[in-house]
């Protein structure tokens, strides 16, 4: 097949390292632009990461080290190289909304792990094998933006993406009210060790925004297209704290969920086990869909973030630990990879979904 012509757009920063790795042997997509901040523009890309590549074990792509980077903000020097974006940029919110509606305008589809437009009501904010369906309200925002090919679709919030895929399967059931705290990774933050030495034997019980991310865009995840805009759904109520822990990668949940229609521990189990064949993207053959979505763990000591984090290439959800809980009905824990399939994996999963289903085309 032809390969889709890609560019990563915020190439320097970790997110845009983590799409880097994760594309240097895709099988659709060919990474042949890079840009950054106008900083960065006009350096090799090895240059214009020196000191700050976050992936020691794992080598810049020999492919993109003589890239030049372009200036991000020269929406017309990227679309003229690109089929579509990978866009991660650090930008404040207005900056960022206004960036991916440019390259959007310009016909260049936006792939996006920023969270500038996730509550965008003609946006869809996709975990392709949950609301894959949400893409179909693009043709409302093509609408809106007057373009033909250009489209924005985001991802959700890293720390949602462990707990949400094993809530999903247990909706026939009416959760009613899910609390959570999340344990983050510090890669979560753009951080190593070495870079944030506080983190090192500390937690800290504060990340900013992040409870509001975590009790508002799961709403959305499971809300419905009505006329030109996705509606949040308004169950299960949900109540989150997020902590930031002593873990480069993985970010953990602890859930407890009350039911309106209470299932048995098996029927829960059942449905974890045979999620696969109802997911958006059973049949697809998308690159990078797990073998496995969520996997379940009968070891009362798993999932741990070390040994876990990285199922299925990091795409893969685990869960563990299910159990009554004696104020609510059920509690059980989950984890998953923060920067692959909450942030740079989730988007080229969702970016491969939008290309089968023919939202995104070749443009030239």
């Amino acid at each position: 097949m032809q390969k889709y012509r890609v560019g990563i757009v915020g190439a320097t920063g970790m997110v845009g390292q983590r799409f880097m790795l994760l594309l240097k042997d895709h099988p659709w997509f060919d990474v042949v632009c890079l840009a950054a901040s106008a900083s960065s523009a006009g350096k090799r890309y090895e240059d214009a990461v020196a000191g700050r590549w976050a992936f020691p074990a794992e080598p810049i792509p020999e492919k993109v080290k003589d890239l030049v980077v372009l200036d991000g903000a020269d929406v017309e020097a990227v679309a003229a190289q690109v089929d579509f974006i990978f866009c991660a940029v650090s930008l404040n919110k207005e900056e960022t909304k206004a960036l991916e509606e440019k390259y959007a305008k310009a016909g260049v589809p936006v792939v996006s792990n920023n969270s500038a437009n996730r509550h965008t009501p003609d946006v869809p904010m996709l975990i392709p094998e949950i609301n894959g369906k949400h893409a179909e309200i693009i043709a409302a925002q093509r609408k809106r933006l007057g373009t033909e090919t250009g489209l924005i679709s985001v991802k959700p919030n890293c720390s949602i993406q462990s707990y949400v895929p094993a809530l999903w399967p247990l909706m026939e059931f009416e959760p009613e009210v899910v609390m959570v705290c999340t344990y983050q990774a510090i890669s979560g933050a753009g951080k190593t060790f070495e870079r944030w030495p506080e983190m090192v034997d500390n937690v800290i019980p504060y990340i900013g925004g992040e409870d509001e991310k975590s009790e508002n865009e799961p709403l959305k995840i499971f809300g419905h297209i009505e006329g030109d805009k996705i509606v949040d759904t308004n169950m299960p109520r949900i109540s989150a704290q997020c902590l930031r822990v002593a873990c480069s990668d993985g970010h953990m949940a602890a859930v407890s969920v009350k039911f309106k229609k209470k299932p048995t521990m098996e029927q829960i189990l059942e449905r974890w086990a045979n999620c696969d064949a109802n997911t958006a993207t059973a049949g697809l053959g998308l690159p990078s869909s797990p073998e496995k979505f969520l996997t379940y763990f009968e070891d009362p000591s798993r999932p741990q973030t070390r040994l876990d984090r990285d199922i299925y290439n990091g795409m893969g959800i685990t869960i563990g630990r299910l159990r009554e809980d004696p104020v609510l009905d059920y509690k059980f824990v989950c984890l998953s990879h923060n920067t692959v399939r909450g942030a740079a994996g989730g988007g080229v999963l969702g970016a491969e979904y939008l290309c089968k289903m023919g939202y995104i085309q070749h443009r030239v």
